[in-house]
C-alpha cells in the first residue's frame, strides 16, 4: 500500500523512542539518584526531569519524520500526516461535531480500567512474573505519601510546572503524536484492519522505562487510545482520553502546591 510503513520501519521507529526511554529510567537515573529511597523528594523530581527529556526527544523524533515525509513542517502538513483532525466518520469518511461525543464512552471506559481493573490486571501481572514488580525507589507514590514532603512542596509552583511540562509530552505531544499519529496511519500496509492492536501492543512495549506497567498499557492503549484514534480517523481522540488522567492529576498537584492535601 502506498505510503505504508515496513515492518523494519515500525520497529526501527519503535526503538528509537523506547530504547533512550530505558536508558534513561535504567542507566542514568540510578546514576544521578542513588540514595532514592533516603531523598523521595529528590529522586522523584530527577526521574520525571528525565522522563521530560525522553518524552522531548519523542516529539522531535515524530518532527524529523514529518519534515523528512512531507518537506516541511507548516501546520497543514504537521495536521495532515498527524491526522491532527476532526473525527471522521467511518463510513463516509466526512468530519462530524456529533462524532466527538464518542469520547465520553470511552473516557467513562477508561476511568472504571484505571480505578477498578487496571491494580487487579498489575496484581496478577507481579504474582505471575515477580520481575515486573516496580523496584525502590521508582514510585512516585512515596512523594505523596508523606506528610513531610507535602508540607515542603507547598508553594512550590516550579514542582507545578515541572509536572505539567511532563504531561504534555507525555500525553500529548510525545506519546501520541508519535504511535497514533506517526505510526498508527502507515501501520495498515503490514497489520492490515488490526493495525490499531499492533499499535496499542507496541505501545505497551514502548514502556520498558517501567516494566510493571507494560500489560496495563497493552490494554489501555489496545482499547482506549489505538482503537477510537483508528476508528474515527483523528489523533485527538486518544489524545483527549490519554489527557484526562493528566489534567486530573495536575489538579491534584496544584492541591499540594496550594497546601490543601
Amino acid at each position: 500500500m502506498r505510503g505504508q510503513y515496513s515492518l523494519a520501519r515500525i520497529l526501527g521507529i519503535w526503538a528509537l523512542v523506547a530504547i533512550p526511554m530505558g536508558i534513561l529510567s535504567w542507566i542514568v537515573y540510578p546514576a544521578l539518584s542513588p540514595n532514592a529511597g533516603s531523598d523521595p523528594l529528590g529522586a522523584g523530581v530527577v526521574r520525571i526531569t528525565l522522563l521530560t527529556v525522553g518524552l522531548i526527544w519523542v516529539f522531535v523524533l515524530s518532527m524529523l519524520i514529518v519534515r523528512h515525509e512531507e518537506g516541511d513542517l507548516r501546520w497543514m502538513t504537521v495536521k495532515r500526516r498527524l491526522r491532527l483532525n476532526a473525527p471522521r466518520d467511518p463510513t463516509t469518511g466526512e468530519t462530524r461535531r456529533g462524532l466527538w461525543l464518542w469520547v465520553i464512552p470511552f473516557l467513562v471506559a477508561s476511568v472504571v480500567w484505571d480505578t477498578t481493573l487496571r491494580p487487579l490486571v498489575n496484581d496478577l501481572s507481579v504474582s505471575i512474573a515477580p520481575v515486573l514488580a516496580e523496584p525502590p525507589g521508582y514510585s512516585f507514590d512515596a512523594i505523596f505519601e508523606s506528610q513531610a514532603i507535602l508540607d515542603r512542596l507547598v508553594g512550590a509552583w516550579w514542582f507545578l510546572g515541572l509536572f505539567v511540562v511532563f504531561a504534555v509530552f507525555n500525553t500529548f505531544l510525545g506519546e501520541e503524536l508519535l504511535f497514533r499519529g506517526v505510526l498508527l496511519p502507515r501501520m495498515q500496509g503490514v497489520f492490515g484492519k488490526w493495525s490499531w492492536v499492533a499499535n496499542g501492543v507496541l505501545f505497551g512495549f514502548y514502556h520498558v522505562h517501567q516494566p510493571w506497567g507494560i500489560t496495563e498499557s497493552v490494554i489501555g492503549g489496545v482499547l482506549f487510545l489505538a482503537y477510537p484514534s483508528w476508528r474515527f480517523r483523528s489523533t485527538w481522540m486518544g489524545i483527549v482520553i490519554h489527557s484526562a488522567q493528566s489534567v486530573f492529576f495536575a489538579f491534584l498537584v496544584l492541591g499540594v502546591v496550594l497546601g490543601l492535601a
